[in-house]
């Protein structure tokens, strides 16, 4: 009964401490507005500057990092972050990226290495002929020399009893021919240490006999003592098509906490949740790594009509908001044979306005948004279900005259409609007004102090929506080194569970169990249902249960009790007051100095990794 006492104590002190939400009435956000403009008008002291600057533009300080970043000097390092080229990337995390191979294959070839296993057994017996294709047949052929193959099993016979496309093929070799009895001991009730040593040990070849030879779920078993390339081969083994989700979660988490080049990722995170796009969504899974890599990263810091354009542009996108399938209204109206008739879909262009430009506030009306849909028309995918890049259709195309935000369109155009929408957008004042908060919000605070976001959008709207020079617009800014900005937001589950890694400074041994983590404290990566993505904004964060899920993983993770890290706890004592000032850079607040002696009332004896995972869970932690 005493560790639900602990994490109560703790998650109430928490949920007094952190930031005011949206929640309160209209009277209290009136006077907490006036307050907060007043903090707006404060400027913070030179290492609060340098504190302030690791918490917003940084996934949160690494231990050194702040007498890094007074050696180099506070300005110099904003510079170089806002010019990722300059900042040789680190080894380490390029090594870690390395393995990861889907991450760089176009959609189409991803499809080809990863077929679902049905689709492997049914060529392999024969019920399905062999690919043309060159890389899926030598998937096949991989796949036909590992396993005992029995072909032509389903036209066995008119009663005959069809194979199970889900069930497990016997290897071509048993596992005891594979393993020596000593081994096989090891295997099956060894330790998680003499497992790891076990794999570690076995030539490559030995290695896929035996990963071939076991069950499913025994496979599945040796994931958390597997290193990276040989949980990737029990995936395949598996479920191929979950290889890409792998490395595209790992790698989320590996940049995240490794990355030199921190507010590159800062904002890819924020762009991607700005353009989101739901991996669950069928084709999605395998075009979003393209998607993110080719349309995202490349333009965080660019010109922000090239970035809309090539999310507009992107299969995932287009896929994800249906206008793949968007034609003119007319197309199939007298075709008789086609029972499903075809039409004008207007999702991306209801998205594209409300959440990627002039927000939902932003002037357009319902008929703005069948102008824009029916300019969109013919901006599809060649070859959706198998990955297939951007094509433009001419023939599905609307080549009427249409009215966007009072701009005429010309009839008898082409795919130059939906880019003339693009250069519309990008450059009306809502679109900067709108993108400006949304970024103020991110980096500044939930309600940013409105002349600051003025002088953000006419930033954008004078240098064409150059991304860079807005976001130098907010970091020049008296309002971004306030006290109104300091530790005014709440960390998201991303971000709680990255600085936690890189206060600690831990060893990620599986990125992807890490982001599993983050899944399990509310924001599963990348899949995020609704065109919103995740909210820059404290009110969906701060709630009991999640504040509890986060109390509970900073303990785990403190005192090595989370798969995919380890932390080295030699130089943590157990007086909280060093502990925090460790971890945080500074002095333990009242709040959270109140939660950790009340979490530790009961305990004999303080570990250095029980007083680390509550400085980790405590209400200073949280704030950023």
């Amino acid at each position: 009964m005493k560790k639900p006492t602990l994490c109560a104590a703790a998650v109430a002190a928490l949920l007094m401490a952190l930031p005011a939400t949206s929640s309160t009435k209209k009277s209290e956000e009136a006077e907490e507005a006036k307050r907060q403009s007043k903090q707006f008008q404060k400027k913070l002291n030179k290492d609060e500057q340098i504190l302030h600057a690791l918490d917003r533009l940084t996934f949160g300080p690494r231990p050194g990092d702040m007498e890094r970043l007074k050696k180099l000097g506070l300005k110099k390092w904003i510079d170089l972050q806002l010019h990722p080229e300059r900042i040789p990337e680190s080894a380490d995390l390029e090594a870690k990226l390395q393995p990861l191979e889907s991450l760089r294959m176009t959609p189409m070839d991803a499809v080809q290495h990863y077929p679902p296993p049905q689709l492997l057994r049914a060529i392999a017996e024969g019920r399905q002929p062999m690919p043309e294709d060159p890389v899926l047949r030598a998937t096949v052929e991989r796949f036909m020399v590992r396993f005992k193959v029995k072909k032509g099993e389903a036209a066995a016979g008119q009663g005959a009893i069809a194979p199970d496309p889900n069930a497990d093929l016997e290897p071509a070799k048993a596992l005891s021919d594979v393993l020596d009895p000593a081994e096989l001991r090891t295997l099956r009730s060894g330790t998680q240490d003499q497992k790891r040593e076990l794999l570690q040990s076995l030539a490559p070849g030995k290695m896929e006999d035996m990963l071939i030879a076991l069950p499913r779920p025994l496979r599945q078993q040796l994931f958390a003592v597997a290193s990276t390339n040989i949980r990737r081969e029990i995936l395949l083994l598996n479920a191929p098509q979950q290889v890409v989700a792998y490395d595209l979660l790992s790698s989320k988490l590996l940049r995240a906490i490794g990355s030199n080049r921190q507010l590159a990722e800062e904002l890819d995170d924020f762009w991607f949740n700005h353009f989101n796009v739901f991996y669950d969504k069928g084709s999605d899974r395998f075009l979003i790594p393209d998607y993110e890599r080719a349309a995202i990263r490349p333009y965080v810091l660019g010109k922000f009509r090239d970035l809309l354009e090539a999310t507009a542009k992107s299969p995932a996108m287009l896929f994800y908001l249906d206008n793949f399938e968007s034609v003119r209204t007319d197309l199939d109206a007298n075709d008789k044979k086609r029972k499903v008739k075809r039409g004008l879909n207007e999702n991306y262009g209801r998205e594209l306005m409300e959440l990627h430009t002039l927000g939902v506030n932003g002037g357009y009306t319902q008929k703005d948004v069948t102008e824009v849909a029916r300019c969109f028309t013919g901006w599809t995918i060649l070859e959706p279900r198998r990955g297939g890049g951007f094509l433009y259709n001419d023939k599905v195309h609307d080549k009427g005259e249409k009215v966007v935000l009072g701009q005429v369109i010309p009839a008898g155009g082409g795919m130059d409609d939906g880019e003339k929408v693009l250069d519309i957008l990008a450059a009306h004042p809502s679109t900067a007004h709108f993108i400006s908060q949304e970024l103020a919000q991110r980096f500044v605070a939930d309600n940013p102090p409105a002349a600051l976001v003025d002088r953000m959008a006419k930033t954008f709207l004078t240098t064409g929506g150059d991304i860079r020079e807005v976001m130098k617009t907010m970091l020049n800014s008296k309002e971004f080194w306030s006290e109104g900005a300091y530790r005014a937001k709440v960390k998201s589950p991303f971000e709680m569970v990255v600085s936690a890694v890189r206060a600690l400074n831990a060893n990620v041994t599986d990125a992807f169990a890490l982001a599993n983590q983050v899944g399990n404290l509310g924001e599963p990566l990348y899949r995020k249902l609704e065109p919103t993505g995740y909210p820059n904004t404290n009110a969906e964060w701060v709630n009991s249960a999640a504040l509890l899920g986060r109390m509970n993983f900073a303990l785990q993770l403190a005192q090595n009790r989370v798969q995919g890290a380890k932390v080295d706890l030699s130089g943590f004592g157990d007086d909280p007051q060093e502990v925090a000032k460790t971890l945080t850079y500074r002095t333990a607040s009242p709040q959270t100095r109140a939660a950790i002696n009340k979490a530790l009332e009961d305990k004999k004896q303080k570990s250095p990794g029980l007083v680390a995972g509550l400085v980790i869970g405590s209400p200073d932690f949280q704030k950023r």
